[in-house]
């Protein structure tokens, strides 16, 4: 049985949660470079020749790459022969986002109620998910996730007889509505099957591949394929101004579900697509 203190939890968080909203990851940066070679658009290059300077001038600053740092969201791998010790692995979560959000001077965007929208303060609770696995490891996936993308969620109960036609209706109609508010060129995370929940998590899960890694199942891949063609037709381009480049990548994700449903969500990640991992 492996160890793991609570201590080494909390920091690795708070590394983390500075780092993902500074430093953007290669994927997400190589995606924009090939946007720019592809966009034929002047005023839409000129807007990924921006993202590109505002990473770099984030990198060398250690400042956020965005004003909005986000909901704190984070993907767990706890595996089997793992023991934390020194206190709860969701309360050296929170710490570490606490201190994160602190000494890196991100925004602190939560409310502790839904309704009264007083802020927490410090950008907690974080929300998280929890896999388990086997082996004496614990993976953390952090993906800050900001309100304008976030907002253009989009969740539809299909009937079967729907099919794929009905699918790549509600994706395709999904990110033509979400326009500009998400900052694209967007990722595109989907998620198929399920129930009304594990279908959006599904959504949110796709947009944790590397960016633009196709799906090893060959015909959502090809899905995939087709679908970022069709959404970089709709014209919308780097920050809504118009072009080649809607989106950066489409992701599928997938579960058995039940003979009378076929649930299909979307859920949108701006350009910066950030996220960072950490095994411990």
């Amino acid at each position: 049985m492996k160890e793991i203190s609570f201590d080494r939890i909390v920091d690795a968080v708070r590394k983390i949660c500075i780092e993902a909203n500074c430093v953007i990851e290669e994927d997400v940066a190589s995606a924009i470079r090939h946007a720019l070679e592809k966009e034929e658009s002047p005023i839409s290059k000129k807007a990924l020749e921006v993202i590109l300077a505002n990473h770099e001038a984030a990198k060398q600053k250690q400042m956020p790459l965005c004003q909005d740092t986000g909901v704190a969201v984070f993907f767990i791998e706890i595996g089997q022969d793992v023991r934390i010790v020194g206190g709860l692995l969701e309360d050296a979560v929170n710490e570490g986002v606490r201190q994160g959000y602190a000494d890196g001077y991100l925004r602190k965007s939560i409310v502790a109620n839904p309704l009264t929208r007083r802020n927490t303060g410090d950008n907690t609770p974080a929300v998280i998910h929890y896999n388990l696995a086997p082996g004496d490891r614990l993976k953390i996936l952090f993906c800050p996730k900001g309100g304008g993308s976030e907002n253009m969620s989009y969740l539809a109960m299909l009937k079967p007889a729907d099919g794929i036609k009905g699918v790549r209706k509600v994706v395709v109609s999904a990110v033509k509505k979400a326009g500009s508010n998400p900052c694209p060129p967007v990722v595109v995370g989907v998620g198929i099957g399920g129930t009304f929940e594990k279908c959006a998590l599904l959504a949110k899960k796709a947009l944790t591949r590397p960016l633009g890694s196709p799906s090893p199942k060959m015909e959502l891949a090809r899905l995939e394929e087709s679908l970022l063609e069709e959404i970089n037709k709709l014209g919308i381009g780097s920050m809504g101004l118009g072009g080649r480049v809607t989106a950066l990548a489409v992701h599928i994700e997938t579960f058995p579900c039940h003979i009378a449903s076929l649930p299909v969500a979307v859920n949108l990640n701006c350009h910066a697509s950030r996220h960072k991992e950490i095994t411990l």
